[in-house]
């Protein structure tokens, strides 16, 4: 029932065969190909210089013009100097090795397309500096400082997330931002922080009317309080996702977004002021919002509060859409959310 990890993780040449991988997404960010038609990458340094990488570093691989495939010669924590600038066409594979982005700023995704994140530990992640940041070969530029996201995706499209652990950032785990699209979330491992997945810059910023975003299959976990995700503008599908107790609110938005909560298994805090799914932020009232719920499974009290009315199917095509599972399945679903381990030769 989980179409992304059936159409890889039994296979025992996974690691002969890594760019299969690329097959394999769902949703709106399904055509995203990452490295898929480039060499392979393979980091081997978790040292990090900003202005000038040196080769075998995790940012030398990321800010080339060329496709690639980048893959760890073995576990590492890297601990960034400054927001690592992706550039388009790449994959940062983690499978086989315990690879972590940590303790100071993370990723950034900004002006590109087709980028793969799979596999791998972002958490506890700083605020950037103002200074020098190359995001290719030839060019470098004047950072005035990251937010401290774990993953910040600005004006950017066709992004696959896929298990990842995502934990304790400055500000968000994952924001999806100005204009944004074209993105999938899977498999995830989400906790220990408050503000969590953003989806739209601000409520003027109508760019963000673009923003569409498939998320499914993560796992919501402990410690977590709210924007799992908050919208505003854009439509997102949020489908066969698990939701452990958070503390404000699951799923909310503002300025009309559209949000369609399909197969997702919500288990309410005991705090009984809690127990709603949703949270709406309106001046002007959010009866017509188009928010709706099909086949969510509500525990200990937990309910969605609809609105809007006509149909809000994702609209995605023949080649995006996939089988929903019924929302008291998601337990099963998302058991194996965040990094797996995977051993050559061996199915995952």
């Amino acid at each position: 029932m989980n179409p992304i990890d059936s159409c890889w993780r039994s296979k025992s040449d996974w690691a002969t065969n890594r760019r299969a991988l690329a097959d394999c997404a769902v949703g709106f960010g399904r055509n995203a190909i990452g490295g898929k038609n480039g060499a392979t990458y393979i980091v081997t340094d978790p040292s990090d210089d900003p202005s000038n990488p040196k080769p075998g570093t995790l940012r030398y691989g990321v800010i080339q013009s060329k496709p690639l495939w980048i893959v760890f010669a073995k576990s590492m924590v890297i601990k960034l100097k400054n927001e690592l600038m992706m550039n388009s066409y790449k994959t940062i594979d983690g499978r086989g090795a315990k690879v972590e982005i940590a303790y100071g700023p993370c990723i950034t995704i900004q002006y590109v397309s087709h980028v793969i994140i799979h596999g791998i530990g972002i958490h506890d992640c700083k605020p950037g500096t103002s200074g020098i940041v190359r995001n290719s070969p030839t060019h470098l530029g004047h950072r005035h400082g990251s937010d401290g996201d774990a993953i910040d995706i600005f004006h950017s499209s066709d992004i696959w997330i896929d298990h990842c652990y995502l934990a304790r950032s400055a500000d968000g785990l994952i924001d999806v931002i100005h204009g944004s699209t074209a993105i999938t979330i899977s498999n995830n491992f989400f906790c220990q922080h408050d503000k969590v997945m953003l989806f739209g810059h601000d409520d003027n910023n109508l760019e963000d009317k673009n923003i569409k975003v498939t998320v499914v299959f993560n796992r919501f976990g402990p410690g977590l309080v709210q924007r799992m995700p908050r919208v505003r503008l854009g439509y997102a599908h949020v489908a066969n996702n698990r939701y452990d107790q958070w503390e404000m609110y699951a799923i909310g938005g503002s300025a009309n977004p559209t949000i369609f909560s399909e197969g997702n298994y919500f288990l309410a805090p005991n705090n009984r002021n809690s127990k709603q799914v949703t949270k709406r932020e309106a001046k002007n009232g959010w009866n017509n919002w188009k928010w709706r719920s099909s086949r969510d499974k509500f525990v200990n009290g937990a309910y969605f509060v609809p609105s809007g009315y006509g149909s809000i199917v994702p609209g995605y095509t023949k080649s995006q859409s996939f089988r929903v599972a019924d929302g008291s399945m998601v337990p099963a679903l998302t058991t194996n959310a965040g990094p797996l381990i995977c051993f050559a030769r061996k199915a995952c």
